[in-house]
């Protein structure tokens, strides 16, 4: 099973991906941008203001191969739940917004476009839902993907997300205490794995 954490900068998501580990000593834990060298060509991008937002797309494209390759698919091979910070639908809400102000047309199909030629869609995603002005306070606004406005553009290409494929996705607020967001992620974590488990022997 593929299980993704999704949301805006500032919305929790680390924090409730790491609390998670402890009670899923056997799931494989990953993120991305990874820790490969094409992360860090990624996070090298994100501290520039100045990047080409096409260049840019394709610099996290390349990071996501590598990511399938390397980690999510082999472990899923060997029947893991993965659980991963960030995944495609980070990519499509957040690159999408990069390239809203170039030629480009339809941006959020396009980025889909590219992936759905090779990617692995989640099983499930849990989005963390918070409001830019709160998530940009959160997140410090350290680089050019946290200010309020830009995560605006994010959060609607989110919704547009969750509106094509509501079954997919479970909302949680994250507008609440950190405390009460990660007793709800992993409540929600634990029936999305029973859940799949039960689907799983059902197959058989």
């Amino acid at each position: 099973m593929l299980l993704t954490l999704e949301g805006l900068d500032g919305s929790g998501k680390t924090t409730a991906w790491e609390a998670l580990q402890p009670a899923y000593p056997d799931a494989t834990f990953t993120r991305e941008p990874t820790d490969s060298w094409y992360g860090e060509a990624v996070r090298r991008s994100l501290g520039d203001d100045d990047t080409d937002p096409l260049a840019d797309l394709f610099c996290f494209v390349a990071d996501h191969a590598d990511h399938l390759s390397r980690v999510v698919r082999p472990a899923l091979a060997d029947g893991d739940v993965v659980i991963s910070d960030r995944y495609t639908d980070s990519r499509y809400a957040y690159q999408a917004a990069t390239l809203a102000d170039t030629d480009l047309q339809r941006p959020l199909e396009y980025v889909r476009g590219i992936h759905g030629a090779f990617t692995r869609e989640p099983d499930a995603t849990i989005y963390l839902d918070v409001d830019p002005e709160t998530a940009a306070a959160r997140a410090g606004a350290t680089d050019k993907y946290e200010r309020a406005s830009f995560l605006s553009e994010v959060q609607s290409n989110y919704e547009r997300l969750i509106d094509a494929e509501p079954e997919r996705f479970v909302r949680v607020d994250a507008g609440r205490s950190p405390e009460a967001v990660l007793d709800a992620v992993e409540d929600t974590v634990e029936r999305l794995v029973e859940a799949h488990r039960d689907g799983a022997r059902d197959d058989r």
